[in-house]
């Protein structure tokens, strides 16, 4: 389709970079906004979840003191069908079924009258265990069996004669932990049975479609038989992708056994026992450098965690891989990367997905070759940093949307950090032992793929459509969900300014799978660039048709007119094929339409006695491509480096015999407003993609930059050189201990 020409605009109708109010910010803010356990039903029951209590266990459920109870209780005999859910292996079980392979893995499901009642419920059912050996991390994984989750290679030029011919040769190994969501609404849903088996479900999730074609598979029924809903969702950052599928089909059993609505809804302990959380991750890095430090071979190895299932283990790994070198040009490259089972709670998607865990392994080992080469970090960054131009090691050529030097010399403008840098490592080598504080100060340098891996984007094809109502009004039919980072707010700014109507006469539908297409799930930073591109050109589109069947009215008199001469009018754009290509088995080709870039500023102090570190100042640079909304779009950069920050030096999740420590705020630490460090946010527009005008994402490369740039700012601080974070006091002192410092 030919481009479209630009609407009329006035004051009114330009709102892409302006910021307007978020619809559905008052009820947010005066609590009014109905989230799932506000969700008041006639006749709802409650469900309530029978848990594993071993990592590894042959079992059998006692269920006969509920027998007569009028409480229905399901355990996996009961599931119709194959007792599977459908993701992209056939590995993970609605529920356990005589083994259970992790901690807190669902055996039996109960509902009953009261929530009260299903625990007391719970209580009755008896279990026996026989355990079996365990692998409940990747030491004991490599170990034993390591089975395989996932695998995928990069390869590109000849490795090992670069690393021959390579002045310096640099090894190091990197370890990063799990990390907790932490999303402020624990899991939720509610089942509603319908007539001829039809169900609807309503929840707090991320991808209303994958939840459908989940129960669509479990139920084996057709599509129509099974609505989805969002509700108000409380945050998600991944983990309202995959598992809001298990606790959905939950919900739907428990339903059609009550014959009546059943609301099952985790409280946090519960929550941070069985749900996903980030995959742990360990990666070797060999890097040859010239003289100059120029790169001239990596040879990486990755290694996830992937816990007891696959479910979305293959995209995080592949994701992983694809971002291990880093944003360096390097003519010779060799990455491998595996996912492991263990006896775990099975880990999923989470902001980055893969990109954080290597991009923090890139970064410290850049940091590491720049110090044995004497140069700063800048320097390193500066002489290997992409250009437009410069090959991927999948051989993608990049644009000129890359930004990455503009990133780094605007991080330097505004911080000064080559001199402070240099006046810090000085400082420390003559430091006194007097115990006050030391100021360290770090840097990164990162890039994200936008939208799906590869060919992803052309087989969702993902329609979104626009209809005209009257008035001139616009509703906009996409799946994406809002979570809490304004998809709503933006989605209307974009339609308003390509239709050329004010903000006020966009109103997006709510995601729901009998109302809206499947534009695809809202993942991979690409809402805006992907769904947004597709809906400026529907918005578009619409408003022409409009336009020139009544010429020189206003919109809204057009609109009607249209509407009273011809009926209603949709139109429907799907993603447009923009001619890559990329091999999925070979790893050549185009991997991202796109990518957006970052760097990060971080100023530390340590405690030289206790370790204990505090992130004082953050200057976060990133290239978005163009800014839809500043606020929503600083926000999230902020938030995504906070988190990033958390990971880095605080979020120790204690994962022993298989269960993770923590249950609770009290005992699992994320950063509170007195651990945020002072932001200073640089939003920078290089164009590049199709999203609208050129924007890119944003929600997810902020989880890259932070916590190497504070580990970074830990080592100019004492010393330190972590090669593995969470960064705690204890991580450090064992460093300390190993001897990785110099000071």
């Amino acid at each position: 389709m030919a481009d479209l020409p630009d609407p009329p605009q006035s004051a009114a109708t330009r709102v892409v970079g302006a910021r307007p109010v978020r619809p559905d910010g008052a009820a947010k803010a005066d609590g009014s906004a109905a989230y799932v356990d506000d969700l008041a039903i006639e006749g709802l029951w409650h469900g309530a979840t029978l848990r594993s209590e071993r990592p590894r266990a042959r079992f059998a459920v006692d269920t006969s003191a509920l027998a007569g109870s009028g409480v229905v209780c399901l355990t996996a005999a009961d599931v119709p069908g194959r007792n599977r859910i459908a993701l992209i292996a056939d590995d993970w079980p609605v529920l356990a079924d005589g083994e259970t392979n992790h901690v807190g893995e669902a055996l039996a499901l109960v509902a009953a009258p009261s929530r009260a009642a299903a625990f007391a419920a719970l209580g009755e059912l008896r279990v026996t265990y026989e355990d079996l050996p365990a692998e409940v991390d990747l030491d004991a994984a490599l170990a034993g069996s390591a089975r395989e989750l996932a695998a995928c290679a990069v390869d590109h030029g000849d490795v090992e004669a670069g690393l021959s011919a390579a002045a310096h040769v640099v090894e190091a190994t990197y370890e990063t932990a799990h990390q907790e969501h932490a999303y402020i609404e624990p899991q939720g849903m509610i089942a509603l049975p319908g007539p001829d088996s039809a169900v609807e479900v309503v929840g707090s999730l991320q991808c209303p479609y994958y939840v459908h074609h989940a129960l669509v598979s479990l139920l084996g029924c057709e599509p129509d038989a099974v609505r989805v809903r969002q509700a108000v969702t409380g945050g998600g950052f991944g983990g309202k992708e995959d598992y809001p599928d298990l606790i959905a089909a939950h919900a739907v059993l428990l339903a059609a056994r009550a014959g009546r609505p059943v609301k099952l809804v985790y409280d946090r302990r519960e929550d941070m026992l069985a749900t996903t959380r980030r995959h742990p991750s360990r990666v070797r890095h060999r890097t040859g450098v010239d003289a100059e430090g120029k790169l001239v071979a990596v040879d990486i190895d990755v290694l996830l965690d992937g816990g007891a299932y696959t479910t979305l283990s293959p995209v995080v790994l592949s994701r992983a891989v694809l971002h291990a070198a880093g944003p360096y040009a390097c003519p010779n490259v060799r990455i491998r990367g595996r996912v492991l089972a263990t006896h775990t709670a099975t880990n999923g998607a989470f902001r980055g997905f893969g990109a954080p865990q290597t991009q923090f392994a890139a970064e410290r080992q850049m940091d590491r070759v720049a110090r044995v080469l004497g140069l700063d970090p800048l320097a390193i960054r500066e002489r290997n940093a992409y250009r437009p131009g410069d090959v991927t090691p999948t051989g993608q050529v990049l644009d000129e949307s890359a930004s990455a030097l503009q990133c780094l010399a605007e991080a330097e403008r505004r911080t000064g950090f080559r001199a402070r840098w240099q006046a810090l490592e000085a400082e420390r080598s003559r430091a006194l032992d007097d115990g006050r504080p030391r100021a360290g100060i770090g840097l990164s340098l990162c890039w994200h793929g936008v939208g799906f891996t590869g060919n992803g984007e052309r087989r969702m094809e993902s329609p979104v459509a626009v209809r005209l109502e009257r008035g001139g009004r616009l509703a906009v039919l996409a799946a994406s969900t809002d979570i809490g980072q304004g998809t709503e707010t933006v989605l209307a700014q974009i339609a308003a300014e390509a239709a050329g109507v004010p903000f006020e006469a966009v109103e997006v539908a709510p995601p729901d799978t009998a109302l809206v297409p499947d534009s695809g799930p809202t993942v991979a930073s690409r809402t805006v660039m992907v769904v947004g591109g597709i809906l400026e050109r529907a918005a578009g589109e619409l408003a022409r048709r409009v336009r020139e069947g009544a010429p020189g009215l206003p919109f809204a008199a057009a609109g009607d007119a249209w509407l009273a001469e011809h009926g209603p009018l949709e139109v429907v754009e799907r993603y447009a094929d923009d001619g890559t290509e990329f091999d999925e088995e070979t790893y050549r080709g185009v991997a991202y339409a796109v990518h957006g870039w970052g760097a990060d500023v971080v100023e530390a102090s340590v405690d030289p006695d206790t370790l204990i570190a505090r992130t004082e100042r953050a200057t976060l640079v990133c290239d978005v491509g163009k800014v839809i909304h500043p606020l929503l779009c600083a926000g999230q950069v902020e938030g995504g480096s906070l988190q990033a920050f958390g990971w880095g030096h605080l979020e120790a999740a204690r994962v022993t015999g298989g269960r993770l420590e923590q249950g609770s705020f009290s005992t699992y630490t994320i950063p509170t407003t007195l651990d945020a460090p002072a932001m200073e946010t640089v939003l920078l527009e290089h164009p590049g993609g199709s999203g609208p005008r050129g924007a890119k994402g944003v929600g997810e490369i902020p989880m890259d930059g932070g916590a190497p740039a504070l580990a970074a700012a830990i080592e100019n601080a004492v010393g330190i050189a972590a090669t593995r974070i969470p960064a705690t006091p204890e991580v450090l002192f064992e460093a300390r201990e190993a001897g990785d410092d110099d000071g």
